[in-house]
C-alpha cells in the first residue's frame, strides 16, 4: 500500500466523515437502526457506483476538470451553467451545515470556559476556517489522516465509557411518518464526489488503484456510521440531540463528551476547509473569477445565509443531500453515457454496466429529489 494511496485513501474517507454523520443518531431515533441499516445498504452500493462512474469519466478525459466542467465538455455551455449552479448551491448548503454544527461544536466545547454566545464561537470557527481557506493549505491530507486516527479513538472511548449503558429497546423504534427521512442525510453522509479530482491527482502514478480506493473508502465511512448510530442511539435513546454529541453529557463524564466535541470541532473544521477551497476553485477555474473574488463568494455567501436564519440542520442536510448532490449524480450519470462513446483517454479501469442499470439510477435519483422537495414544502 503506497503513501499515495494512504493519503488519497485519507482524504476521501476524512472528508466523507464530515457534517454529515452526527445528524444520522437522531433520524435513528425516529425510524430505527434497522431501517437504518436497509438505507446504508442500498446507498452505499448506490454511491460507489456513481464514485466509480464519475472516476472513470476523469480517466477518460485530458485535463483537471471538477463536473460542471466534464458537463461543459460534453454537453456545452447550457449545461455547464445548469451544473455551476448545483455545484454551488450543494456547495453552499454543505458549508452552512459545518458552519451551524461546527460552531454549535465549538460553543459547547469552550464557553464553560471562556463564556460567550454561541454568536460568538460560530464567527471565531467561521473566521479561522476562511483564512486557511484563503491562503490555502498543502497539508489537509495529513490532517484528515490524523482527524481519522481521532474519530476511531473517540468511537473507541464512547464504547468503552458506554457499552454498559447500550439498551437494546433504543434500537427497536419505528416511526412510519419519517420512514424517508435518512434518504437525503444518509447520501449527504456517504458523498465524496467533489474530491473525485483531487482524488485522482493524488493516484495520478497509479490510477487503476482509484477503484479501490473509492469503495474502501465509502465501506469504511459507512460502517463507522452505523457504529456510531448504535453507540449513541443505545445509550441516549428518545434523548439523542439533533447533532448527537450533546445528549451524551447525561449519560458519560464531561470529560469524554470534551473529547467528542473536540472530534467534532476538528471533523467539520477539515471538511469546511476542503470543501470551502473547492467551491473557491470552482469560481476560480470554471467561472473565471478573481482568486479573492471566488475566495469571498464561496465562503461569505454561507455566513449570510445563517444570519438570515438558515439554521435549522436535519432539513439543511436533507435538501443538500437529497436535491442537489440528486442533481450532481444526474449529471454524472449523463455526462458518463457521453463520456464511454465521447471520451479522449484510454481509462485506467472501465466499468462495464448494463444501459438499463443506469437508467434505473437515473430515475431511482429523480424520485428522490422529488421526494425532498416535497417534504421541505410540508
Amino acid at each position: 500500500m503506497t503513501k499515495s494511496f494512504i493519503y488519497a485513501f485519507s482524504t476521501l474517507t476524512g472528508t466523507i466523515i464530515g457534517v454529515g454523520f452526527f445528524s444520522l443518531p437522531y433520524i435513528a431515533s425516529k425510524v430505527g437502526f434497522w431501517v437504518m441499516l436497509f438505507y446504508f445498504i442500498v446507498l452505499s452500493l448506490v454511491v460507489i457506483l456513481v464514485h466509480l462512474l464519475y472516476g472513470e469519466i476523469a480517466l477518460r478525459t485530458k485535463g483537471l476538470h471538477r463536473l460542471p466542467g466534464y458537463v461543459d465538455k460534453y454537453f456545452g455551455s447550457g449545461g455547464k451553467i445548469f451544473s455551476l449552479s448545483a455545484a454551488i448551491l450543494g456547495g453552499y448548503g454543505a458549508l452552512l451545515a459545518y458552519l451551524i454544527v461546527g460552531g454549535q461544536f465549538t460553543f459547547s466545547l469552550l464557553s464553560p470556559i471562556f463564556g460567550g454566545s454561541d454568536l460568538v464561537y460560530t464567527l471565531i470557527y467561521f473566521f479561522f476556517g476562511v483564512f486557511l481557506v484563503y491562503f490555502g493549505i498543502k497539508s489537509i491530507a495529513q490532517i484528515e489522516f490524523f482527524a481519522l486516527i481521532l474519530f476511531f479513538a473517540v468511537l473507541f472511548l464512547i464504547f468503552w465509557r458506554g457499552s454498559a449503558l447500550i439498551e437494546i429497546k433504543n434500537l427497536f423504534v419505528f416511526d412510519k411518518n419519517y420512514l424517508f427521512l435518512p434518504y437525503g442525510p444518509i447520501l449527504f453522509s456517504l458523498t465524496g464526489i467533489a474530491l473525485m479530482p483531487e482524488i485522482k491527482e493524488m493516484l495520478k502514478d497509479n490510477p487503476k488503484s482509484l477503484k479501490s480506493v473509492v469503495p474502501l473508502a465509502i465501506f469504511v465511512s459507512a460502517l463507522a456510521y452505523l457504529f456510531f448510530i448504535y453507540l449513541i442511539l443505545g445509550i441516549t435513546g428518545q434523548n439523542t440531540s439533533i447533532e448527537a454529541i450533546a445528549g451524551l453529557k447525561t449519560f458519560l463524564g464531561d470529560g469524554l463528551v470534551s473529547l467528542a466535541l473536540f472530534f467534532g470541532v476538528l471533523t467539520t473544521f477539515t471538511s469546511f476547509i476542503t470543501l470551502g477551497l473547492t467551491l473557491k476553485k470552482v469560481f476560480w477555474y470554471d467561472l473565471k473569477f478573481h482568486k479573492n473574488l471566488s475566495w469571498f463568494l464561496a465562503c461569505f455567501v454561507p455566513l449570510a445565509l445563517f444570519f438570515l436564519g438558515f439554521k435549522n440542520f436535519i432539513t439543511i442536510v436533507g435538501l443538500t443531500g437529497g436535491v442537489m448532490l440528486g442533481i450532481d449524480v444526474l449529471l454524472i450519470l449523463f455526462v458518463y453515457l457521453k463520456a464511454k462513446t465521447k471520451g479522449e483517454l484510454t481509462p485506467a479501469y472501465s466499468l462495464s454496466l448494463p444501459r438499463p442499470l443506469i437508467y434505473f439510477l437515473i430515475l431511482f435519483f429523480i424520485l428522490g429529489i422529488i421526494y425532498e422537495i416535497i417534504y421541505f414544502i410540508k
